[in-house]
């Protein structure tokens, strides 16, 4: 308990509760309730100068119609002091924000930001309340996001119906995905009675179902202070983020007299298994194509022990190829590769247990079910070892005290973390100090029956299971095309002409919405003028150990250490270029010397928190036809393991076994399910890639390795290693290119705090002493510059296009202004266009300087043709407009932002070395952020006319094969050859 003299200070409004110092992650956790209305109100009192903000609601939707997330959209398209028509990404460009989004999960809507900029963060603190909390939900707002019906022909009534909207189209390019499909197949079985039984994002058959009675009357009883958790994180203090919030908000409301909470699901009497069909509509038989799940309910997730028990359990069984239930996953000729649902979900009410594997067929159901079994009771009855166990909270006290960041702000990972519990009226200050459970684990495991009796209790004599068998059906797509039109069919034919006109005065309604022209200058911003001058430039020192370069960074890295080793590639031939992503993607997968794969493994797991190779390639800052490349192997730890971090790291150079043939053959196996899970998820980023494949020789190597084209190139490779011959020449090969790559010139990277680098320094010159330090070839690449026509045949029910024209690298003087132009197009032109009114979930534009090539790109798009031409018809606009100043500012602003966004202490400083290495030192960087705020709009008309050039373009397309015979006209008259994944 917190006696009254140790209770946080706070606004008058609300009440302390108390606070708690959490010494691992430095920061104090303060937590406060609203008087009148309830809310509660938890600040993460931090140094630092991001401060992150988030208002989370409950949202328990009850259907599948989407309810939850179409309101999550809708809400942020204007609001009583915002009345403008699209608050949310119009601040986007008046802001220096971090971070701008909103989530909806399964059991919550949360709307999140961050920034480094005390008016910024104002500025957004005001625009997020207001929309949450007094949005305007007008209804033509809710026909654009959610779900409308138009005439395929807008002012045609004989034309026939079509289904539009943002959510429903991103809704059927997320439910494309196999893995999606899986989840709310599974949950869906799992909970009977709670929320998690329906598809909270919205099921594509269902969203058409909500009307905009039901989403205002969701919106009353959910988005209410009552049901609201604030988080903030960062140097303002409580006390002024209280005022903010009572003075904007809560002073406007009264407590709400309902509680909305998930109620715990009542349990199975016994398992069950259940076979459902998904959509396949690729080529080909289908074959080992069949997915196998086994789920477990488990317990409250708001019970920390449990939770961690749970996670203990998960990663005994799963953590890596090592741990006894992966391991059959991984090895079995029942399957391919292990379920990318394996593993625990902890973020619901109730935590789920995963585990599976896909690429198998359904007769062996039983067989696997009776194997996994098998495992579960051989942990029961013997146990693991103690070191295993030790390396699991090894784990868990590494993630527990890492400084993240790189990829969300730190403290809105700290906040997501804790977020959980707090909707589900838990303290979530235990979910964030782990310490002290980590400590009762640790005394738990001693017992050797412990962990034992959590496989028993959690897995074997839990009733509550289901397993799930997933068909591919090759008619599924068509069944629900024809189900779709049918629908529309009658609901045509049930309209009179009276309905017939109404549609099309709201669609020509929703047109000149989205047409008008809002008051920027409604909303607050930020100006050029609050951009700060310049940024602060990294210290680094430079060393040799023995013959080898060592850069040390000196960061507040909470007790951890990063080190690296990296090279220059040096020069290759085309076969060897083709193997390397299965090089790197392997090297730290397989046996050291003498040990195997399995005994590294577990080594990996007690030493380290990740290691991992991977290659970088870069074009010239000033020819993009350059090719400047290195290889890297990274890795972290706790300061305490440093000395056998680094000499595993010489090691896994040195030492790599190559003569495990199956582990060969299973991790390929894996490498091609993981990549082909990824197609929908990234299939923008893919069409981009293939686009730009023609620009530059790193652009073309890209495709070709990690690209749709490396997709291929691996399902190929996957298919021929069955042949055992093949199996030991792809090993061969392998071991030469390691031979290869290792002697290189190699230099070494430190990250740590300041107080031990001159000790960590010492250790790594007696582990790194001998590694080859000798000049030789640098990889070099043909020049390329011709044009790219694709379009790739996908399983997906939605599009990615893109379309690409070649440029100036980073150091040529028209590089800023064509970085500025990506997003003035977006602003300007594309969001509405790609977003609002073709329906994609995204759209917009970017200059990629290292590979000289400007890229427009939509994603999960209903269109292909419709897309293509707006990409082209923004051109047309950028030259024949007069355009406005502040709409400069504007893109320039969201240019600045992205360039000065901070990322993790570790991040920073391992980003600032390889910016060095690829020619990118400070200051460079500086110089074109400097050219970036000095760009004008007759420059943007210059490069507009100079580079995108319609004789120049080069097209990717992503899409399924129904669309591909809806649009073959046009795919045949823009010559889009057409191609397979094979």
């Amino acid at each position: 308990m917190n006696s009254p003299s140790n209770l946080p200070t706070c606004h008058q409004a609300f009440l302390p509760l108390g606070q708690s110092t959490i010494d691992s992650l430095n920061i104090s956790v303060e937590t406060f309730q609203h008087r009148e209305t309830g809310a509660m109100h938890y600040h993460l009192r931090s140094d630092s100068a991001e401060n992150v903000f988030l208002v989370a609601l409950r949202t328990v939707p009850e259907d599948s119609t989407g309810v939850a997330h179409i309101l999550e959209h809708t809400a942020l398209c204007g609001s009583e002091r915002y009345p403008v028509r699209d608050p949310f990404f119009m601040m986007l460009r008046r802001s220096l924000n971090t971070f701008m989004n909103a989530f909806t999960s399964s059991d919550w809507t949360a709307y999140p930001f961050a920034s480094q900029n005390r008016k910024d963060f104002d500025n957004l603190l005001d625009v997020y309340l207001d929309a949450v909390f007094f949005s305007r939900l007008e209804e033509l707002d809710f026909a654009q996001e959610g779900h409308r019906v138009e005439f395929e022909t807008i002012d045609d009534p004989s034309s026939d119906l079509v289904f539009k909207g943002v959510v429903f189209n991103e809704m059927k390019g997320a439910m494309s995905a196999v893995t999606s499909t899986l989840w709310q197949t599974l949950c869906a079985e799992l909970f009977s009675r709670s929320t998690y039984h329906h598809n909270s994002g919205g099921d594509p058959e269902h969203i058409p179902d909500l009307s905009y009675d039901q989403l205002t009357h969701f919106y009353r009883t959910h988005y209410h202070p009552s049901n609201a958790t604030f988080m903030t994180f960062g140097n303002i203090s409580a006390v002024e983020h209280q005022a903010a919030f009572e003075d904007r908000v809560l002073q406007h409301f009264e407590k709400l007299d309902q509680q909305i909470r998930v109620e715990l699901e009542p349990r199975l009497d016994a398992p069950k298994q259940v076979s459902k069909p998904y959509a396949f509509d690729e080529e080909g038989d289908t074959e080992g194509k069949t997915h196998f799940v086994m789920g477990w309910l488990l317990g409250d997730s708001t019970n920390l022990l449990q939770s961690l028990e749970a996670q203990l359990l998960s990663s005994v069984l799963l953590e890596n190829s090592a741990s006894p239930l992966q391991q059959f996953l991984e090895t079995t000729d029942l399957a391919a590769a292990p379920s990318p649902l394996c593993g625990l979900e902890d973020s619901m009410r109730e935590m789920v247990f995963c585990c599976g594997v896909e690429g198998t067929d359904p007769e062996h159901g039983d067989q696997l079910e009776a194997s996994i079994f098998g495992v579960l009771q051989k942990v029961a009855e013997e146990g693991v070892d103690q070191p295993q166990l030790e390396a699991v909270l090894h784990q868990l006290e590494l993630h527990q005290r890492e400084v993240s960041g790189d990829g969300m702000p730190y403290g809105l990972n700290l906040i997501l973390q804790a977020l959980s519990p707090a909707t589900h009226y838990a303290d979530p200050v235990e979910a964030l100090d782990l310490d002290p459970v980590i400590e009762q684990l640790r005394d738990s495991i001693k017992d050797p029956n412990y962990i034992k009796n959590l496989a028993r209790r959690l897995l074997l004599e839990n009733a509550h299971r289901v397993t799930l068998i997933m068909t591919p059906d090759k008619s599924l797509s068509e069944r629900r095309r024809e189900q779709e039109s049918s629908r529309l069919a009658s609901l045509k034919a049930a309209m009179g002409d009276e309905d017939k006109t109404a549609v099309i005065e709201r669609a020509k309604a929703l047109l000149d919405r989205q047409a008008q022209e809002d008051d920027p200058e409604i909303l607050p911003k930020v100006t050029v003028a609050d951009v700060p001058e310049s940024l602060p430039e990294l210290d680094y020192t430079e060393q040799h150990l023995g013959r080898l370069p060592l850069t040390v960074y000196q960061q507040g890295t909470n007790g951890l250490v990063y080190q690296q080793l990296s090279s220059k590639l040096p020069q290759l031939d085309h076969g060897e270029l083709a193997i390397l992503p299965y090089l790197t993607g392997m090297a730290t997968e397989l046996g050291l010397g003498t040990n195997d794969y399995l005994a590294t493994q577990h080594r990996q797991s007690s030493t380290v928190g990740s290691i991992s190779l991977f290659t970088s390639m870069r074009g010239g800052v000033n020819n993009e036809q350059d090719c400047l490349s290195s290889v890297v192997l990274s890795s972290k730890a706790l300061l305490s393991r440093a000395e056998e971090q680094a000499q595993l790291m010489y090691e896994t150079l040195t030492a790599v076994r190559f003569d495990e043939l199956d582990r060969i053959r299973d991790l390929i196996a894996q490498q091609r399910a993981r990549r082909e899970q990824s197609i929908t998820g990234q299939g923008h980023s893919l069409a981009m890639t293939a686009a730009t494949a023609g620009m530059s020789p790193v652009a073309k190597l890209h495709h070709e390795l990690t690209g749709l084209h490396g997709i291929a190139q691996l399902r190929r490779l996957d298919d021929s290693l069955a042949n055992q011959e093949s199996l030991e020449a792809f090993a061969q090969q392998l071991q030469a290119l390691h031979r290869k790559v290792l002697h290189g010139d190699w230099e070494a990277l430190l990250v740590a705090e300041p107080s031990v680098t001159e000790s960590v320094s010492i250790m790594l010159s007696t582990a790194w002493s001998s590694l080859p330090i000798q000049s030789g070839s640098s990889l070099a690449l043909s020049e390329i510059r011709e044009p790219r026509r694709e379009c790739w045949v996908v399983n997906s029910q939605v599009s990615f296009c893109a379309k690409a024209y070649p440029t100036v690298p980073s150091g040529h003087s028209d590089a800023p202004a064509l970085t500025v132009l990506g997003a003035f197009l977006r602003n300007g032109f594309l969001h509405r266009a790609i977003r609002e009114q073709g329906g994609a979930y995204g759209g917009g534009a970017s200059h990629d300087a290292g590979t000289a090539a400007f890229r427009f790109f939509s994603y999960r798009d209903p269109r292909i043709e419709g897309t293509l031409n707006d990409f082209d018809e923004s051109i047309r606009w950028m030259l024949s407009t007069s355009h406005q100043e502040t709409a400069l500012e504007e893109a320039i602003l969201g240019v600045i932002g992205s360039l000065d966004k901070p990322g993790s202490p570790a991040g920073e400083a391992k980003q600032d070395f390889h910016n060095r290495r690829f020619e990118r030192d400070f200051a460079q960087r500086m110089a074109f952020r400097e050219a970036v705020l000095g760009v004008s709009i007759a420059d943007l008309k210059r490069v507009t006319e100079t580079y995108l050039t319609h004789e120049q373009g080069s097209i990717a397309v992503l899409t399924g094969a129904a669309a591909v015979e809806e649009n073959l006209d046009f795919i045949d008259g823009q010559g889009l050859e057409k191609k397979e994944l094979g």
